[in-house]
């Protein structure tokens, strides 16, 4: 039996297991599943027992570069500029002051350590030491998604959550597009290589491009079956583009999905396609990242590891904490936020492969390995991490909204709240608790 068929049938029997289980681990156990596959790609992998050789496990780049596109689609899909406007100053200024400052201070704590490590020189730390910073700054969704599950979304901190985890995508993903139109080996029939600018704004009109020729065509169209086999040719041809020019496939395909947001009217069924296919290609990402991941004992690696978690981990906490009580924003939102925003999941994974593959930049095998160890010890809290992120400042408030005597405007009486059940984060809104947490606004349908 070929590895191809072998990886074929190993993904979809652990895709339709963990399919069944992940309702009831993500409701009862508030566990966000997905990097058992990890685990399993190492398992399967040269570095254990070898029933995908090395050789097959290289074959499979261009399902990294599709499975990295469509991440960067799904992340660009959030920036709809007509719902981004009705965002407050304060939520857009604390989200882009707590990336910046993960970004600055895990990045330039690597920079000064990598060198001393003896991993690489004093000129070429600045590269690694970006990497793992726009690294750092992403943080996965899935745990807002899986703690909140169908209950409204009014509070302020879920609001605020919501932008950081945008903002935090963008700058993870725009940071690694630029370093790698600084750092660029050029196509072998360059005439003349481009200077890193131009290879920059190659990286972003390769996205607009493709977006724009997806809107032409298809930009009215609402049948799922044709948005899917067009948006993964779009993802393909985009994907491909960059992949061939060696710039950053995540970077174009975020320009697509923000084209698209912005300019299709069908923009829920785009959505719709694009969140049921997010996750089997994370999987997918997952395994194949496994696969060519080679697990070190070494205690440089381990060193950097350590402080890529402990920095990264004290700038979201205690980072978000400062600027939080800075802007006056603790009694809405709470000292503890910044714990939602821990858990790394599917853009790390894509990043890292993202960076791996590329020869041409320093230790590429230590940036892999300090993202994928990053995932494996978060994601499976992440939701737990949000639920304690999030109690301390929504409980108080749905308990107050349950005693005060609210009136209801039609009937004149007063409504009765109910009692959570175990383990929920929220309960359904009493009208007096909508009341006192702020009135339904057009994001809410949408969000919901």
């Amino acid at each position: 039996m070929s590895a191809s068929l072998v990886l074929i049938i190993v993904v979809a029997t652990a895709y339709l297991a963990t399919h069944l289980l992940y309702e009831w681990l993500a409701k009862r156990l508030l566990i966000v599943s997905g990097a058992e596959y990890l685990v399993l790609g190492v398992l399967l992998g040269p570095q254990v027992t070898g029933v995908i050789p090395v050789e097959a496990a290289e074959s499979f780049g261009p399902i990294i570069v599709l499975g990295i596109g469509w991440i960067g689609l799904t992340v660009g899909m959030q920036f709809y500029i007509p719902r981004l406007v009705r965002i407050s100053a304060l939520t857009f200024r604390l989200a882009v002051v707590e990336s910046l400052a993960t970004l600055t201070i895990v990045g330039g704590a690597l920079w000064w350590a990598l060198p001393r490590l003896g991993l690489t020189s004093e000129f070429w730390a600045i590269v690694p030491a970006l990497a793992l910073a726009g690294i750092a700054v992403a943080s996965t969704p899935a745990g807002l998604d899986i703690a909140l599950r169908d209950r409204k979304r009014r509070e302020p901190v879920v609001n605020q959550l919501e932008t950081s985890l945008g903002v935090n995508a963008f700058v993870a993903i725009v940071v690694s597009g630029l370093l790698f139109a600084w750092v660029h080996r050029a196509p072998v029939n360059a005439m003349r290589p481009p200077t890193p600018t131009e290879w920059a704004v190659i990286t972003v009109g390769v996205g607009v491009l493709g977006g724009t020729l997806f809107h032409l065509f298809l930009g009215e169209e609402r049948q799922v079956d044709r948005l899917v086999v067009s948006l993964g040719g779009a993802v393909i041809l985009a994907s491909g583009a960059a992949a061939y020019l060696n710039v950053s496939p995540v970077l174009a395909t975020l320009v697509i999905g923000i084209v698209l947001v912005n300019t299709s009217r069908g923009r829920d069924e785009l959505r719709t396609v694009l969140a049921s296919a997010e996750r089997p290609f994370y999987y997918v990402l997952l395994l194949l990242a496994g696969l060519s991941w080679r697990p070190t004992t070494s205690w440089t690696v381990i060193a950097v590891i350590l402080l890529y978690l402990v920095t990264r981990t004290t700038t979201k906490v205690f980072g978000t904490r400062v600027t939080t009580a800075w802007n006056g924003a603790t009694p809405q939102l709470g000292r503890d936020w910044g714990k939602a925003l821990i858990g790394q999941g599917r853009l790390t994974v894509a990043l890292a492969l993202d960076y791996a593959r590329r020869p041409e930049l320093p230790i590429g095998d230590v940036v892999f390995t300090a993202a994928l160890a990053s995932v494996l010890l978060t994601e499976f809290a992440a939701a737990r991490l949000v639920r304690a992120a999030l109690l301390p400042i929504v409980e108080p408030l749905r308990d107050l909204a349950q005693r005060l005597p609210w009136m209801d405007e039609e009937t004149g009486e007063h409504p009765v709240g109910t009692a959570a059940e175990p383990g929920e984060v929220f309960t359904p809104d009493a009208k007096g608790a909508s009341t006192l947490l702020g009135p339904a606004t057009p994001d809410d349908e949408e969000r919901r």
